[in-house]
């Protein structure tokens, strides 16, 4: 008799696991860090300048190395050992955190800028490393909860880095408290990482006599194994040009608020307090969620909501209308964003996970960058509704792709019952 699979372990066993415990404690205190680096770069930049185009020269600096910088790391965190690769980006981060404090001067802008890209470049390094080793320490029937756990760690240390950062900054009227805190949490990440098991880190050898690829033609195999893969290349173009439709509304908010709907600018932080509030409480629930259903159900399904409710926010007559969908919208955007993470563990094997990660992060980005072009440049031809409607559609549009090509592929179990493998044998 075939034995039953395994059920799905909750956020509380998960966390019981002594190396993911150290694994997510090390995230959330560098997801700290990052949340109060970009602030304190925007509010730098901007008590320097006062100048819009300034801040956009940041906003781009610190956004484009995840374009490419996700790929070739992914192949890093393939090659090379993962725990030190983690261990190197938050000791280099933080000494280019504490350089940061000294360039701020007119002066140096140019400087600050090109600290603040290669500090980017260096930070795209750790989530690759850190996200193939996860399914060395959570077994397959706990990835949906590690995954949704670390969901949680960006989205809480991202909101408290931006609080701290606004009160520090507002009390000294200086950045470079910040960043020296900034400093000292990704110093911490580096001594919680340190005490890891080492041999978790390691990749399996390269055969003896095998020709080696360079990074190069690693990278681009991370690619080709996405693209032979109709369930990864489901979750990854399903994400990725979901994120057309979602970019969107990111660029468009503000005027879609003060200039479409005539409302005050004070309903800015209760309707980002709302999306964030539902996402965490989704967070929370991702687990449970795992119990009833699969990834993939969970992927089309949120997809299908975040589509549905940016197209209902396109409609929407005023901000109280906007703050019931911003909450709705919170609930979707979550466990998309979860049962993504534990598709991608689940499926690629360990010596080609960092490739796949990498290359999920710089599809993510680069659409994200596409897509906050190109709706500030339609909303000024079509209207701002129009674009928001159009980014609904195209949400709709990824997530019958994705159900699609996840169909054309033998389904790949939940992670209860242990994970479908695409790559050569796990190491």
């Amino acid at each position: 008799m075939a034995d039953s699979p395994a059920r799905p372990m909750g956020n509380r066993e998960v966390l019981r696991l002594p190396e993911f415990r150290k694994l997510f404690v090390a995230q959330a205190i560098s997801d700290l860090g990052d949340g109060m680096t970009f602030m304190a770069l925007l509010l730098l930049v901007n008590q320097l300048t006062h100048s819009p185009a300034a801040l956009a020269v940041l906003s781009i600096a610190v956004a484009l190395p995840s374009m490419v910088g996700g790929v070739i790391a992914g192949a890093y965190a393939d090659r090379l050992d993962r725990r030190r690769i983690m261990i190197v980006s938050d000791a280099l981060r933080a000494l280019f955190v504490l350089v940061l404090a000294v360039a701020g001067t007119v002066e140096r802008l140019p400087i600050l800028y090109v600290v603040a890209f290669v500090q980017a470049a260096i930070g795209t390094f750790f989530s690759p490393a850190r996200g193939a080793l996860i399914p060395k320490v959570v077994p397959a029937e706990g990835l949906m909860a590690a995954s949704g756990l670390g969901q949680l760690s960006r989205m809480i240390g991202g909101l408290l880095g931006t609080g701290l950062t606004g009160a520090v900054f507002a009390l000294s009227g200086s950045a470079w408290p910040v960043f020296f805190f900034d400093a000292a949490t990704f110093a911490a990440s580096v001594l919680i990482v340190l005490r890891v098991d080492p041999s978790l880190g390691r990749v399996a050898e390269h055969p003896t006599g095998a020709p080696r690829q360079g990074v190069g033609a690693s990278a681009l195999e991370g690619l080709r194994i996405i693209g032979r893969s109709p369930t990864l290349l489901a979750t990854v173009s399903g994400l990725a040009i979901a994120m057309l439709g979602l970019g969107a509304v990111n660029v468009l908010f503000v005027p879609f608020l003060i200039d479409v709907l005539h409302e005050s600018a004070a309903w800015a932080g209760p309707l980002e307090a709302a999306q964030t509030l539902s996402m965490v409480l989704a967070g929370g629930l991702v687990a449970s969620l795992a119990v009833r259903t699969s990834p993939q159900s969970i992927v089309v399904g949120s997809l299908l909501g975040i589509g549905a409710t940016i197209a209902l926010l396109s409609a929407a007559p005023g901000a109280p209308a906007v703050l019931v969908i911003m909450f709705i919208v919170g609930w979707f955007v979550t466990p998309a964003q979860a049962a993504t993470q534990a598709i991608i563990l689940s499926t690629a094997t360990n010596d080609v996970r960092g490739r796949v990660i990498g290359a999920f992060q710089a599809s993510m980005s680069t659409t994200t960058i596409a897509s906050t072009a190109a709706a500030g440049i339609l909303a000024s031809v079509i209207g701002v509704r129009a674009v928001l409607l159009g980014g609904g559609l195209i949400c709709l549009a990824a997530a019958l792709l994705a159900a699609v090509l996840f169909r054309v592929d033998r389904p790949v179990p939940a992670p209860a019952s242990g994970p479908a493998r695409v790559g050569p044998a796990e190491a």
